[in-house]
């Protein structure tokens, strides 16, 4: 449990209840937002609501894969994003909640595309599309979900779907840069690419800061915020996605599977190297590289997690993610000392509370 969230558990309470359970937005957020006064129930309930009727299909099969992962639950990360920085603005401005849907629509695509991509047998408790169904009828439902959002981003005009394709070319970037630099079996013709520090941060840019940065863009804009206020909203976004995104890569060694509901040591697993493990080998005196060096057995993932637990690559890359997350506090300069900036603010801390 995070600091935050031994404080004001009743007011946490009542607005998690309120925000509904699917939604399960981070308790320190709800805490920031009851106490400022910054509504955003409303904006996540519509988005949910709209969520369901954007996915339906007449054809029953297609209908049934399209809400297979929205069934499952999910923090509603992005679509919140979308609507507190709405208050950078008009909070009440149309489109924010069309928004919410388009970015929750892409980032689940992606979620139905990742599991074919990293063989995933689960996602959020339940059996992945892939593993239920085949790899066909996932790469598929991720598909008719783009075109949904696209469909929706149409209607709100030009530039809100030149953002979303401009995204969904980075998010494509960052997925090939990592299958290039992972340790998975390559086709001969396909360019392996060095799995460094520099790299890594490359394929969390695209992976998932650039989608955050988008939700935090669209709230500005469509929220009638100025042409800077909107550079510095995404600016903050992209930068609170790197934070998020390397501390999920501690919690992934750091924390139990009862912490969690998440089995530690998954990214080793896929031969993924991330900023903890780089960290790692650097200093590494030949053990944990030698265990890296192919696919590894349960009992070889519990030895490199003893390893990586017992190093300073853990404090090293929460270091790195408070990097980021006092960039993020310092792209909202520019919005003074507004109620929101301060929700934005903590935020962004709450990435590195939950990694102690």
């Amino acid at each position: 449990m995070s600091r935050h969230e031994h404080t004001e558990d009743g007011a946490a309470a009542a607005a998690a209840a309120a925000t509904g359970a699917r939604l399960s937005v981070p308790p320190p957020v709800l805490e920031q937002l009851e106490s400022r006064g910054l509504p955003v129930t409303g904006t996540l309930d519509a988005v949910e609501q709209r969520l369901q009727e954007q996915v339906g299909s007449s054809h029953a099969f297609v209908d049934e894969l399209a809400r297979y992962l929205i069934s499952a639950g999910g923090k509603r990360f992005r679509p919140l994003m979308v609507a507190l920085s709405g208050h950078l603005g008009d909070p009440d401005s149309r489109g924010l909640v069309d928004a919410g849907v388009i970015v929750e629509l892409v980032h689940l695509a992606t979620l139905y595309h990742d599991d074919v991509i990293d063989e995933a047998p689960a996602r959020r408790g339940t059996p992945s599309a892939n593993s239920r169904w085949d790899n066909t009828v996932a790469i598929l439902t991720g598909d008719y979900l783009f075109a949904r959002a696209s469909e929706l981003s149409a209607d709100l005009g030009v530039e809100v779907t030149r953002i979303m394709a401009r995204t969904l070319a980075r998010l494509c970037e960052g997925q090939i840069a990592e299958v290039q630099g992972s340790k998975g079996a390559l086709p001969p013709d396909v360019p392996r690419l060095a799995a460094t520090e520099a790299h890594y941060l490359e394929v969390v840019s695209g992976k998932t800061a650039s989608l955050i940065a988008t939700s935090c863009r669209y709230g500005a804009l469509l929220s009638g915020v100025d042409a800077a206020g909107v550079e510095a909203a995404a600016a903050y976004g992209w930068n609170v996605g790197m934070a998020f995104q390397l501390s999920d890569d501690v919690l992934d060694i750091a924390s139990d599977h009862e912490d969690t509901g998440k089995t530690p040591g998954t990214d080793l697993r896929e031969g993924v190297r991330t900023l903890p493990v780089l960290y790692a080998l650097d200093r590494d005196d030949g053990e944990l590289a030698a265990l890296l060096d192919g696919e590894l057995s349960d009992d070889e993932v519990e030895r490199a997690l003893e390893l990586l637990r017992a190093s300073d690559a853990l404090s090293r890359a929460r270091d790195t993610a408070a990097v980021y997350v006092e960039a993020a506090v310092e792209e909202l300069a520019p919005f003074g000392d507004a109620p929101v900036v301060a929700a934005l603010s903590g935020l962004a801390r709450y990435s590195l509370d939950r990694v102690g």
